[in-house]
């Protein structure tokens, strides 16, 4: 029997049916994985950006020591200018959580367009389809430079 044949005790009506379903099942498990990714980059971002914005108080508090004190700070001005470019990086957090929420939520209409019509679940026409974003892509920056980004 050719791999591509229906089984003869199955309906060969079924078949695409059977692999819309598998279909949706995937779009709303993959939603599922890029709201849970979401979430993580979210609670990572947080916990970075308080812990580079407290070196960063800290660092002008010894920056402004050494100036009171007289002393040659060029190892504290370069850790400034360190920390200062990981809050620019901490930029991909916000264009990520960006583009996952546009992702998932063309995902999202797709799978329920996929049941609306595929499986006629929506007799009655109340079925609620996520509408799909207007805009291809809610981020058009591939690269971070520092003087490229605003800071939050």
């Amino acid at each position: 029997m050719n791999d591509m044949q229906a089984p003869a005790d199955e309906d060969p009506g079924m078949q695409p049916l059977l692999a819309a379903a598998e279909l949706q099942d995937h779009l709303m498990t993959v939603t599922n994985d890029l709201e849970r990714l979401q979430r993580l980059l979210d609670d990572a971002g947080e916990a970075l950006s308080a812990h580079f914005f407290s070196a960063s108080t800290q660092l002008n508090h010894l920056l402004q020591e050494a100036a009171e004190a007289g002393l040659q700070s060029d190892g504290l001005l370069q850790i400034r200018s360190d920390v200062a470019g990981a809050i620019t990086a901490l930029q991909f957090q916000d264009m990520a959580t960006q583009l996952i929420a546009h992702t998932s939520q063309r995902l999202r209409n797709c799978s329920d367009q996929l049941a609306r019509d595929t499986f006629g679940d929506d007799e009655d026409g109340l079925a609620v389809v996520e509408i799909a974003p207007l805009r291809p892509n809610p981020v058009t920056q591939d690269e971070m430079d520092a003087g490229s980004i605003e800071l939050f």
